[in-house]
């Protein structure tokens, strides 16, 4: 479920997911910063109530990259996020990790999204 704000400049996303592995609740927050001209994303998970790292991006051919650096196994990560459309009702993202400052990316989450339609 996606609820818009501010006129469109920003979104929050209320997910529940059922993996194998155990149910994952969490919240999505996007928000724009006209005098950055930047979109920034942030997560919340239920597991821990906690809000994470915001990542800073912008779109570019149709599509957003995100990046941010997080301690991951008590050591600084490059994070990346990207979300982009397959097709008019439809889109994906994905989520890497680099441990080397960016020289290589290991992918580790990938989604696929569809409109609802009526919503």
């Amino acid at each position: 479920m996606v609820g818009r704000f501010w006129g469109g400049r920003g979104n929050l996303a209320e997910v529940h997911r059922e993996p194998p592995f155990g149910p994952i609740d969490f919240l999505a927050l996007r928000w724009y910063s006209p005098p950055a001209h930047q979109w920034f994303l942030t997560f919340a998970s239920a597991a821990n109530g906690t809000l994470g790292v915001p990542m800073a991006g912008v779109f570019k051919d149709g599509r957003i990259d995100f990046y941010d650096a997080e301690p991951i196994d008590g050591k600084l990560t490059l994070v990346h996020f990207a979300i982009w459309p397959t097709s008019r009702d439809t889109g994906a993202s994905e989520q890497a990790f680099s441990a080397d400052g960016g020289q290589t990316w290991e992918v580790n989450y990938k989604t696929t999204y569809t409109r609802v339609p009526g919503k």
